[in-house]
C-alpha cells in the first residue's frame, strides 16, 4: 500500500470569534481562541501543502486589516497572525523554499484557508469546481475576491481523487459549496482525515453539530460530510483531525516534529 510520509501541523495564526460560528445555534455570546492551520505532507512523489493560512499583509498592514476584517466585528476579530507563522518562515526551518512545494491543496475559499498562497507563487493550486463556482458569487462573506484573482491558473479539479502516493480528497461539502477535506495513509501512525472546516471542533463530531455558517444554510449537507468522515474512520480506522479546536491542536507535534 502506498503511504505518506510525513505528516507536519503548521501553526499560521489565530482568531477569536464566537462559538456559534462553528457550532450550529451553540455557543451565542462565548468566545473561543481558534487555531489557523496549514498541513505540510511529504510523499513519494513530493511535498503537498493543505490550506495556505491568512494573506500576511491584511493581518499586519493597519489599514487593509481594517478594511478586510473590521466589517466581522464583533462577532470575529481579526487574525492573530506574527510573521515567523508565515509559511515561507516555517519551510526555511529544515532549508526548503516555496518552489520545494509541489502542490497546494485548498479546502476551501475562506480567507483564513487562501490568503497565504500570495507566499507561494508559482505553486500548482487544486481546487473544487463547486467552491470556485460559489465563491465567485461574491455572496460569502469570507471569501476575498482579491484572493481569487489568479484562479485562472489553478488546477480545478471535480470530485474525489488520488492526490499522491497515500493522500486522497474527500468530498466533505455543506460550510462551504466545495468543502474538501484529506485522507492521508501515514506508514507508522496510520490514517489521518484533516477535517478542514467540515469539522471546526471535536465537538462537531462527537455531538454531530453541523458548523455555525453553512453554504446555503444547508445544514442537512454539511451533517451529511460529518457523518460521512465518520463513517471513513471508522472503516479505516483513521483519526479525525479537527481544524480549528485549540484543544487538539495542543495535543499535536510542536513543529519542526511531525507524525510519520
Amino acid at each position: 500500500m502506498s503511504h505518506a510520509l510525513k505528516l507536519w501541523p503548521l501553526l499560521t495564526g489565530s482568531i477569536r470569534y464566537e462559538k456559534t460560528l462553528s457550532t450550529r445555534n451553540r455557543g451565542h455570546g462565548e468566545f473561543i481562541d481558534a487555531p489557523i492551520l496549514a498541513y505540510l505532507i511529504e510523499t513519494p512523489n513530493g511535498r503537498i501543502l493543505y490550506d495556505a493560512g491568512c494573506d500576511y499583509r491584511k493581518v499586519a498592514e493597519p489599514t487593509l486589516c481594517v478594511r478586510y476584517f473590521d466589517p466581522m466585528r464583533p462577532q470575529v476579530e481579526p487574525p492573530d497572525m506574527r510573521e515567523g507563522q508565515r509559511i515561507p518562515r516555517y519551510l526555511a526551518q529544515p532549508g526548503l523554499a516555496p518552489s520545494d512545494i509541489d502542490l497546494v491543496f485548498i479546502g476551501h475559499l475562506h480567507f483564513d484557508h487562501v490568503g497565504g498562497l500570495g507566499d507561494l507563487p508559482g505553486c500548482e493550486v487544486h481546487i473544487q469546481t463547486d467552491e470556485l463556482a460559489a465563491a465567485c458569487t461574491g455572496l460569502d462573506g469570507s471569501v476575498f475576491a482579491d484572493e481569487l484573482a489568479n484562479a485562472g491558473q489553478w488546477r480545478i479539479k471535480t470530485g474525489e481523487y488520488r492526490v499522491a502516493p497515500g493522500v486522497y480528497a474527500i468530498a466533505s461539502p455543506g460550510h462551504t459549496a466545495g468543502h474538501m477535506s484529506l485522507f492521508i495513509e501515514l506508514p507508522k501512525h496510520g490514517p489521518v482525515i484533516l477535517c478542514g472546516d467540515a469539522a471546526d471542533l471535536s465537538e462537531n463530531l462527537s455531538e454531530e453539530i453541523a458548523p455555525g455558517c453553512c453554504w446555503q444554510d444547508n445544514e442537512v449537507l454539511a451533517l451529511a460530510s460529518i457523518r460521512k468522515l465518520k463513517v471513513l474512520a471508522r472503516r479505516e480506522d483513521a483519526e479525525l483531525w479537527p481544524n480549528h479546536d485549540m484543544d487538539f491542536f495542543r495535543s499535536l507535534p510542536d513543529f519542526p516534529a511531525w507524525r510519520d
